[in-house]
């Protein structure tokens, strides 16, 4: 497929590469490729796929990996020509893709199951890798398809779970461009709906991917976008009439409002999403709810109560029972997340005894950019300790994390642990991680 300008061809056609800043408006120049077009038309949405993978210089492989499929299950998706698909899988290719919905029928309604043995193992072996994948909280998607909004809301839920179970390879920059049209189309979808059934499954759904956009838009360092986008997923999730939906986002805004300092906002958000639950609410919500609270109690520099929370936390994490959390609470919340909690506590009150665990296990957990969080509050607690050398140590591969995934939040909690250490003359390590520092521009 032809290209708009030379110098927008990619690494290795000999001129000089496309930012990936570019990528959105090179793809809208492709989407009226004559090629595609035609694909579309007539309904081969396969081609569809085809046609935008080899543009993307993606091999067959590289995108079934992406979306949990097979190498000869992508195949048989891209050479079924006219025939009908599964919604599952098509939704989750042109969502990895950046393909727009309507190209390949989901905008519309279409197209139509396409029950057979293959198609069924493909869907269940692409469900279970993002249900398995699950670092971050992950809202995985309800038994829902009764009626067309049930089959819309299956449909946009897996796209959520897909860019979810990318957030810790991928730096949130190129997430946040692919979920905001897709939030898009969720609003686009719900705006038409029939009836108040479809409308709050449809509203749990964007209540989901604006907790999405919340996380990704927290990581970049852009509080105030986060802040806007977790308050629009706890109006989804009221709308949805999903209490323990309601309380999680109300959760996940206490959470970011305590990280963010703002300790009494914190309390409150946690108090709320206890009041929606009342005294039904599931034993992990009250486990995660306590670390919540103690880390708003940090944040308002309250040693005692968050002690006492993380107590209460703990001792809610080992009662758990072994089944299977209720959804929202898909993830595992246990004793090593509670560990993990009073580390981040600890850094927050300058409290070197409780940042410098000895769980090793529980500081380990989450993926890269979590794992390198954690780490500069353990250099924290370095610090707090007197051990410089070894608090910047552990900083510099923390930030060094921060850079390779772009994330903000990483780099301004680095700079925040550097302007804890006032003096004259720093040792070699701070110079170094000074000038590394210095020179980082996301």
């Amino acid at each position: 497929m032809r290209r708009p300008h030379a110098d927008m061809r990619r690494p290795g056609t000999g001129t000089r590469s496309v930012p990936w800043n570019l990528v959105t408006w090179e793809c809208a120049v492709m989407w009226q490729a004559t090629a595609v077009r035609e694909a579309s038309r007539t309904g081969d949405y396969g081609k569809v796929i085809e046609l935008v993978r080899q543009d993307r210089r993606m091999t067959q492989a590289q995108l079934g990996g992406a979306i949990g499929l097979s190498q000869s299950a992508v195949s048989r998706l891209e050479k079924r020509g006219a025939r009908t698909y599964s919604t599952n899988i098509l939704a989750a290719a042109s969502a990895h893709l950046g393909i727009p919905p309507v190209l390949v029928g989901l905008a519309d309604g279409r197209p139509q199951e396409h029950a057979n043995g293959d198609d069924d193992v493909d869907r269940r072996k692409f469900l279970g890798g993002v249900a398995a994948t699950a670092a971050t909280p992950v809202l995985t998607a309800l038994p829902d398809t009764a009626g067309p909004g049930g089959g819309q809301a299956a449909a946009l839920r897996l796209p959520t779970s897909a860019y979810r179970r990318l957030d810790g390879s991928t730096p949130s920059r190129d997430l946040s461009e692919a979920v905001k049209p897709h939030l898009r189309l969720i609003q686009s979808i719900t705006g038409t709906a029939r009836g108040d059934a479809d409308r709050n499954r449809l509203a749990a759904v964007g209540s989901e991917a604006a907790s999405l956009a919340g996380w990704l838009a927290w990581d970049m360092g852009d509080n105030g976008s986060a802040r806007a986008w977790y308050g629009s997923a706890v109006k989804a999730a009221r709308t949805s009439g999903d209490l323990l939906l309601t309380a999680y986002q109300a959760g996940s805004l206490a959470q970011f409002e305590a990280h963010a300092g703002n300790g009494a906002e914190a309390l409150n958000l946690t108090r709320r999403a206890r009041r929606v639950l009342g005294d039904r609410r599931p034993p992990v919500a009250d486990a995660w709810l306590l670390s919540v609270e103690a880390l708003a109690h940090a944040a308002d520099g309250d040693r005692r109560s968050a002690d006492r929370a993380l107590t209460a936390s703990r001792a809610a994490a080992e009662a758990l029972p072994e089944d299977p959390p209720p959804w929202p609470w898909v993830f595992t919340f246990g004793p090593e997340k509670v560990t993990a909690c009073r580390v981040t506590c600890g850094a927050r009150l300058g409290l070197a005894d409780w940042v410098l665990s000895d769980d090793v296990g529980a500081l380990t957990a989450g993926h890269a950019k979590q794992r390198a969080l954690l780490v500069l509050d353990i250099a924290a607690g370095h610090l707090a300790g007197g051990r410089v050398e070894s608090a910047f140590a552990l900083a510099r591969r923390a930030l060094d994390t921060g850079v390779t995934y772009k994330s903000g939040r990483i780099v301004e909690r680095a700079r925040a642990v550097r302007r804890t250490l006032t003096t004259g003359a720093p040792p070699k390590v701070v110079r170094d991680f000074d000038e590394r520092l210095h020179g980082v521009y996301l």
